[in-house]
Parts: C-alpha cells; sequence; structure tokens
C-alpha cells in the first residue's frame, strides 16, 4: 500500500508508540497501575522495572516505523505487544484505544509484508488444501 495512507498510518502509529513510551518513562509507577494483580503477580522483576522495559520497546516499534525500517516487523511486535497489554490490563475505559491500535498495527503489518514473505505464505496454504 505505499500509498499516501500508508505512510500517515505508519508514522501515526509510530508517533503513538514513541509517545507513550515517554510516558511510561516520566511515571513507571502509575503506569504499573494499570497491571491486573494475577498478571502483577506474575512478573519475576519489580513493575518499575518491567514498564521501563515496556517503555523501551514502545520506542524502539515507534522509531523503526517512524525510519520505515521493517515496517511489517515492527507492527508485528508492536501487535503482538498491544494484545499482551488488552490480556494483563483488563477491560478498562481505554480499551477500545488499545483495540484501535492493535486494529492499525495488524493492518500495517499485513500492508507491508515483504513479497517473499507473502509467497511463502501462500505457498504454504496451496500444499496444504493441494
Amino acid at each position: 500500500m505505499k500509498k499516501t495512507s500508508f505512510h500517515f498510518l505508519r508514522v501515526g502509529l509510530a508517533i503513538t508508540f514513541m509517545w507513550i513510551g515517554v510516558l511510561i518513562f516520566k511515571n513507571p509507577e502509575a503506569w504499573g497501575g494499570y497491571l491486573q494483580p494475577w498478571a502483577a503477580g506474575l512478573l519475576p522483576i519489580p513493575i518499575d522495572q518491567a514498564m521501563i522495559g515496556t517503555a523501551i520497546l514502545d520506542i524502539t516499534i515507534g522509531a523503526f516505523l517512524l525510519f520505515d525500517f521493517l515496517p511489517w516487523l515492527a507492527a508485528f511486535i508492536g501487535a503482538v505487544h498491544l494484545i499482551i497489554v488488552l490480556t494483563v490490563s483488563g477491560i478498562t475505559d481505554i480499551t477500545v484505544r488499545d483495540i484501535g491500535l492493535l486494529v492499525a498495527a495488524l493492518a500495517l503489518m499485513i500492508d507491508s509484508l515483504p513479497q517473499r514473505v507473502l509467497k511463502w505464505f501462500m505457498k504454504k496454504q496451496n500444499l496444504e488444501t493441494g
């Protein structure tokens, strides 16, 4: 889709991921408060350290998207990250935002998959159905 809409989506997601990463860096304890107690109990490290790692991940995803470096991979990792966020934060007032970001990341990933990956997937599909 390397159209204008692709770049708007890519840059918009990049800014969102980077901005959230910066916000988490500023106040990791507050962001840790979004974790459900069961999820926080599974962490092998303190919540603030886990949130700093999350901030680094968010900023990295955003940078990859912003510089159009492996956007399909950055979008895939972003989508997996958002699925985890939705799982460990539960249904809240901001769940709808995360669902929107997840769908945007999936759309970007699908639209920017390299041709070799698409060909491999199509070949695999043909082998399984034929």
